[in-house]
């Protein structure tokens, strides 16, 4: 009998061995197998921002030892996709290349040059689905679109039924011959001169491994979830977002593992169900993405392409550095940039502050959001850029502008979440560490504040900066 011949397996966004429906075929298939991973930022839509380099970088080693332990390599390949994927084809006498699909546009027309290639060496190519609960193209309205309302899109999902269950990890790989690799370091994907990676090195444990970790740890105390995910001062999160970015999870892991929980512990299901919400809202902006690939420059609703933004230079740098004056404003920026990730409710907070209080575009936010997170996801970012400026799909409206002191007051109470990323608040009392301006002197002074000089004044005052909003919004609904 013949022997099975090589099949490579393309790795993208899909850094895992379990519930990975190519890699799963190609074992199946009883012969060698060998992983390939292209770092191909020429038909990338946008690269990859510094924090989310990083992320890679950790993801890729946790990766290679997976694979290692296996029995499989993981080659490691710089340049544009098709020649490469057609190089491992050639340099492994594959007979076939297989993947998970995408469904974004660049990765599609990544695809159409990584087939045309294989075909002209005679190598056949298949594609599996494995990055979404469901297909876009299994979820449209009568006209043939995506859904750009969330609860009949979550309902529609919901709907359909349970994803298929999670596939197994393959427990042994037939090591195909050994190829050339990149060192992951010529890559240059980690920040050296400065290194300000620290944070990120203190926060966060890339890999499948320590994704599967995150979520056994998360359902086991995912009680009061719907509550206290709106508290940035506790541990109310699933810090998963990271993870499913890079696809060291799946989405379809986390349903059913969800699922089983709730099925195990009927008390926590409307906790559960919360949280699967959020998982849905991922999946919304995914779809979103299929069908308006420039998402991230382009206002959904045109009628924002009249908006008059401001260009101002200096509070947009206050915004990113966290000195604005807005103490629930600074430790977020102050969060997202030690830790690579900052609070969901403290995301919509700074972002209304900047689009609204200061009327920068909000694209502005988007790109430090995207060079500055680990989970910038090339549809979340944008979709909820745009549902906070009012452009986008099922967007707030346009009058909804956070104030930054009571979002304060009611989500971090104590003042706790402040006091750990603006120290020099820390010794005001609660009632004033989200107003440290209405303190008396002899407070901000027991406090070793001095406004102006240890902490800045507010850069713009709320009232004003509502109210000009407002007549900005306006403008755009009366043309």
């Amino acid at each position: 009998m013949t022997s099975p011949r090589t099949i490579v397996v393309w790795l993208r966004d899909d850094l895992r061995l379990s519930d990975h429906p190519a890699l799963h075929a190609a074992a199946k298939a009883g012969g060698p197998v060998v992983c390939v991973y292209v770092f191909d930022e020429a038909s990338a839509a946008r690269p990859l921002g510094g924090a989310a380099r990083w992320w890679l970088a950790q993801s890729l080693r946790a990766l290679q030892e997976s694979l290692q332990s296996a029995g499989a390599q993981l080659v490691l390949r710089k340049g544009e996709a098709a020649q490469a994927i057609a190089a491992v084809a050639r340099e492994s006498d594959a007979a076939a290349v297989y993947w998970n699909d995408i469904a974004q546009a660049p990765h599609r027309a990544a695809v159409d040059r990584v087939k045309a290639a294989l075909g002209e060496i005679g190598v056949a190519a298949q594609s599996f689905a494995g990055d979404l609960l469901l297909s876009p193209e299994n979820i449209r309205n009568k006209e043939n679109r995506g859904l750009r309302v969330f609860t009949p899109f979550w309902r529609r999902v919901q709907a359909l039924g349970d994803p298929p269950a999670p596939l197994p990890a393959p427990k042994k790989l037939v090591a195909g011959p050994r190829l050339s690799s990149d060192a992951l370091e010529s890559w240059q994907l980690e920040p050296t001169r400065p290194d300000w990676a620290g944070g990120l090195r203190e926060s966060w444990t890339p890999g499948e491994a320590a994704a599967q970790q995150r979520l056994r740890a998360f359902l086991d105390d995912v009680a009061g979830y719907a509550s206290e995910r709106d508290r940035p001062d506790r541990e109310g999160t699933s810090r998963l977002s990271p993870h499913l970015r890079f696809g060291e999870i799946s989405p379809r892991q986390v349903w059913h593992a969800a699922r089983f929980a709730a099925a195990e512990h009927p008390r926590r299901a409307a906790d559960i169900d919360k949280f699967l919400s959020e998982l849905g809202w991922r999946e919304f902006c995914r779809h979103l993405l299929y069908d308006v690939p420039d998402l991230a420059g382009r206002n959904l609703q045109s009628s924002f392409d009249a908006f008059p933004w401001k260009r101002d230079n200096k509070a947009l740098r206050a915004w990113q550095r966290g000195q604005t004056g807005y103490p629930i404003v600074d430790a977020g920026m102050r969060e997202l940039w030690h830790t690579g990730v900052m609070h969901n409710r403290v995301r919509m907070v700074v972002a209304s502050f900047l689009v609204k209080h200061l009327l920068i575009d909000w694209r502005d936010g988007e790109k430090w959001f995207w060079d500055t997170l680990v989970d910038a996801d090339a549809g979340s970012n944008p979709a909820n850029w745009q549902w906070v400026a009012g452009s986008g799909a099922d967007a707030a409206p346009y009058f909804r502008v956070f104030n930054p002191i009571l979002q304060g007051e009611k989500f971090d109470p104590d003042g706790n979440y402040v006091r750990r990323w603006v120290p020099e608040l820390a010794r005001l009392p609660d009632k004033m560490i989200h107003q440290p301006w209405e303190a008396t002197p002899l407070e901000l002074a027991a406090a070793g504040v001095e406004l102006g000089k240890s902490y800045p004044h507010p850069i713009i005052d709320h009232k004003a900066g509502r109210e000009r909003a407002l007549k900005a919004y306006a403008s755009i609904r009366n043309d």
